[in-house]
């Protein structure tokens, strides 16, 4: 503890790897790859750089004399320029080649998109995770029938299992988007202060074809197929937007389904995982408050609040570029990764221990299954010659006053015993019972869920099996 401010995503929420991937070490280790890939790639073009230059930058790739940086850019004011200053002090033999043909955007812009790309792999490693989990459970509980429900009001019945598959759903979107902007993402590349690559056409003695192919080298060395064709001195920031707005989708996707969860908890149907010494409330001893899923729409409204500000950059960036976005940047980017990341945490851990209440379900449906079985009982009292019309007003009176007196009295659904006295309907208790059965009444849920999974979900994940892995909740 301190009597300075520390963001919650280092103490509370965010993992290591995430943490790691935006740290400010990760940034300028970045930067040095990209001086490094710079050097090699003149030199392969014909540039009077050594070898032992090239060696003594890599030797130092992973060393950086903080101290020399940061006293640097107090003087300057310009954080690349000190940190140029402080790798030549490391490496007096190449410090004249360093940077050289390029604008600062050159390392923190392609140093931002490799960190993005680094840090969209580790999400769509966590997604596909929670896919797996929640797949597992839709099959385990795909033919345990529990109410549905339209505008929080009781409907036709589901299954527990057709209900995950909605989750599961939403998830592989959100896959599918991520996949996609991972296959697309692109590298600034070398473009100079206005994007037209005057200075490396300089370098190069008006060479066209050795500036293209100086881009190239530099993409390729650093993990990329392709660079943006044109740009001002920085990449386009809809490419900011472009991936938050996956981000965002996450958020969307695990906050449906942890405001689901919470709405099924407080009707004890279903739980997220409850420790053993964990404390509920710290009046109410017996509380059992779904702390998890309360943090996944806490973090989530945040995430898709905060989509708003890349957004808004990449409208308002002038002509070949402007300032402006740095700031925002550098906050909003950053800390909407590192709160997706520990939404997902959450997410993995109450999808690896949702407990599941059968007795509860039951209870449930048997207090509503009347009402559900209204129109059976109408098609059954119609078959016997009963008038469609008379007898649905008569089942509205009747499930009127049957509601009226559980939710006034707090007494039983007395639907069926109303229709069993009333002659209009000419049915018989055993009629009655035939047409109460519950069996059936899910349609094709079950059915749903097998073809979900294995046309859909199957396939992606059997694609990915290498891309699994363990993951951390941090209370």
């Amino acid at each position: 503890m301190g009597n300075t401010f520390e963001s919650p995503f280092n103490s509370r929420y965010s993992s290591p790897e995430m943490l790691d991937l935006f740290s400010s070490d990760k940034r300028f280790k970045t930067w040095r790859l990209l001086w490094i890939a710079l050097a090699e790639a003149e030199k392969e073009l014909g540039i009077a750089i050594t070898d032992e230059q090239i060696e003594e930058l890599k030797r130092f790739k992973d060393d950086i004399n903080y101290a020399t940086a940061e006293k640097k850019e107090r003087q300057l004011k310009h954080d690349v320029m000190a940190h140029i200053y402080a790798y030549g002090e490391q490496c007096p033999k190449a410090a004249g080649i360093i940077h050289f043909g390029a604008t600062s955007c050159y390392v923190t812009d392609n140093a931002d998109i490799i960190i993005m790309r680094d840090a969209l792999n580790l999400i769509s490693k966590k997604v596909l995770t929670i896919i797996k989990e929640l797949s597992a459970f839709a099959l385990k509980y795909k033919n345990m029938p529990c109410l549905g429900f339209t505008h929080f009001q009781p409907a036709q019945l589901v299954t527990v299992g057709k209900r995950a598959c909605m989750w599961i759903q939403d998830l592989l979107m959100d896959y599918e988007d991520i996949s996609y902007v991972l296959s697309t993402i692109k590298l600034l590349g070398n473009k100079g202060t206005t994007g037209t690559q005057a200075s490396f056409l300089k370098i190069f003695d008006g060479d066209n074809d050795k500036v293209i192919k100086l881009e190239q080298l530099i993409s390729s060395k650093m993990g990329f197929a392709n660079t943006f064709p044109v740009s001002g001195q920085t990449y386009p920031r809809k490419t900011d937007s472009r991936i938050i707005n996956v981000l965002s989708g996450i958020a969307e996707s695990a906050g449906k389904f942890s405001n689901d969860m919470r709405l099924l908890q407080g009707m004890k149907e279903l739980e997220e995982p409850f420790d053993k010494s964990q404390v509920g409330s710290s009046a109410m001893a017996y509380k059992r408050n779904p702390m998890r899923c309360e943090r996944i729409s806490s973090l989530s409204r945040y995430v898709i609040v905060n989509s708003l500000g890349p957004q808004l950059t990449a409208y308002n960036q002038w002509l070949e570029r402007t300032l402006d976005d740095s700031a925002n940047r550098r906050i909003t980017i950053p800390e909407v990764f590192l709160a997706v990341d520990s939404i997902l945490n959450i997410f993995i851990n109450v999808s690896q221990g949702i407990v599941v209440y059968p007795k509860m379900i039951e209870k449930h449906i048997k207090e509503e299954l009347p009402f559900i079985e209204t129109e059976n009982i109408l098609m059954t009292a119609v078959k016997k010659n009963g008038n469609r019309q008379m007898l649905h007003e008569r089942l509205r009176e009747h499930s009127m006053e049957a509601g009226k007196r559980i939710k006034l009295e707090g007494l039983d659904n007395d639907l069926l015993i109303r229709i069993s006295n009333d002659d209009e309907f000419n049915l018989s208790s055993e009629e009655l019972k035939s047409a109460m059965s519950a069996e059936g009444l899910a349609g094709r849920a079950a059915a749903q869920v097998d073809e979900f999974i294995e046309s859909f979900i199957q396939p992606v994940i059997k694609n990915n099996q290498t891309m699994e892995g363990s993951f951390e909740f941090k209370f």
